[in-house]
């Protein structure tokens, strides 16, 4: 999502002047869009802010003016805060006020210290600026589209409800008219994005609200819309007609990210996730029996206050059982604000560290054993960017995974059959079917 908000406040400045640069040297405005999900994250914005600090004072030493801002969800958290660790920062804006930044820059011009984190009442998305066809096909044929944000969940770890707000999902309409836009510049594929995505519930225009697969079947109807994707969701939301859909919408692709964060239901309780590894385990064999070749994805929270041994090993066990295609695993980081941070018997860090490397190594088996049985079989790819090498392509697999192909760039932006003959550490490697290794085959 903080890559779609970048690109949204791109377009928004383009109009006022400002252009992309790939060298911050050169820019007269430096944007940090940040994270607040960990502490690291947090700290690193005031890291790179010490750097900017410098560079605006050699810029300013040759007659050239600097403007830094901090925008996404530690601006939201820190606020004003920010101006007293950094003063070379000229505005502060919160995630829900970005389309604001026209107005902020020019009152930055007269006034110090401008802090812009409430949540407005009006709809940001009514006021951002579609992307010329340019900037489109600049940015791939691969394109996200934030369609809800906020969460009403109040997971114990988690500063989400803080920083973005209550679940808030956007009309029907308006997302197929940005996407429609997307078609219409060559994008093939849309992930869909939310902080909670399956809770999607926008306004259809006639009254009543529509469900994320009535969502993604009508955005499949985009003409040049082939891939439909989403992300992330939270297991109490995987609602029956969801499932369905990734039975019966061949647009929908059979990768699903489906965070449980722990194996131990007393750290799930503890975690205030609502759902218990059980629960987990029936509704991953649902969702299965509806789509067999549904590939999985999950997010792992190690050393959560009160975790033991035994609820650690409780989380490999679940991920033995399950099998994961991929995963994100972190350690317990305390975020201010939320409850998980005043728990007593926070994990110590060695132990927290010693844990990630033992499940990081499990996922990174099961990985490894997903893409490997990948090879000899044939799938279909998205082409995106030119390959590592000349002479090769790069795409995607259903399953989200990088393949490297030999072929024309004239091939960017197609959808062809690869036999996939190796696995390497990150990516597959294939070749084109016979009948479309020529310009022009059918896809």
């Amino acid at each position: 999502m903080n890559v779609y908000d970048a690109q949204r406040m791109a377009d928004l400045l383009a109009p006022e002047g400002y252009a992309d640069t790939a060298q911050v040297e050169d820019a007269d405005l430096v944007v940090l869009n940040t994270c607040h999900i960990r502490e690291r994250a947090a700290e690193k914005i005031f890291s790179e802010l010490g750097k900017l600090r410098a560079l605006k004072a050699a810029r300013a030493k040759a007659g050239r003016d600097t403007r830094i801002i901090v925008a996404g969800c530690v601006a939201q958290a820190e606020g004003g805060e920010i101006f007293r660790r950094q003063k070379a920062v000229d505005i502060v804006v919160g995630p829900q006020s970005y389309h604001r930044l026209p107005e902020l820059l020019r009152r930055a011009e007269t006034e110090r210290g401008l802090v812009e984190t409430d949540f407005p009442a009006e709809d940001k998305f009514d006021f951002l600026v579609a992307p010329t066809p340019q900037q489109i096909r600049k940015r791939g044929v691969s394109a996200f589209v934030t369609v809800q944000e906020g969460c009403d969940k109040f997971c114990s770890f988690c500063v989400v409800p803080y920083t973005r707000g209550a679940e808030s999902s956007r009309p029907v309409g308006d997302i197929l008219a940005e996407v429609a836009v997307l078609a219409a510049a060559g994008v093939r594929e849309v992930t869909l994005l939310g902080q909670n995505v399956n809770a999607y519930h926008g306004a259809d225009g006639a009254g009543g609200s529509a469900s994320l697969a009535e969502l993604c079947a009508r955005i499949a109807e985009a003409p040049g819309i082939a891939r439909v994707r989403y992300t992330t969701s939270h297991p109490g939301d995987m609602t029956a007609d969801l499932i369905a859909a990734h039975r019966d919408q061949a647009s929908l692709m059979p990768f699903l990210h489906l965070p449980v964060q722990s194996g131990s239901d007393r750290i799930l309780a503890a975690m205030n996730r609502k759902h218990k590894s059980a629960d987990y385990v029936d509704l991953v064999a649902e969702i299965r029996q509806a789509r067999s070749d549904i590939a999985l994805s999950s997010d792992f929270i190690v050393g959560f206050p009160g975790e033991s041994e035994q609820d650690f090993e409780a989380t490999l066990d679940l991920i033995e059982r399950i099998g994961f295609a991929s995963a994100f695993s972190f350690k317990y980081s305390p975020r201010p604000g939320t409850p998980g941070a005043d728990l007593k018997d926070q994990v110590e860090e060695s132990v927290k560290s010693a844990r990630l490397s033992r499940l990081q190594a499990l996922l990174e088996r099961q990985r490894q054993a997903f893409n490997r049985g990948m090879v000899g079989r044939t799938v279909d790819v998205l082409f995106e960017k030119p390959g590592r090498h000349a002479g090769q392509i790069a795409g995607k697999s259903p399953y989200l995974q990088a393949v490297q192909v030999d072929g024309e760039t004239d091939r960017i932006g197609e959808i062809l059959p690869v036999q996939i003959v190796a696995a390497g550490a990150n990516s597959l490697f294939g070749r084109l079917t016979p009948g479309h290794a020529a310009r022009g085959a059918p896809i």
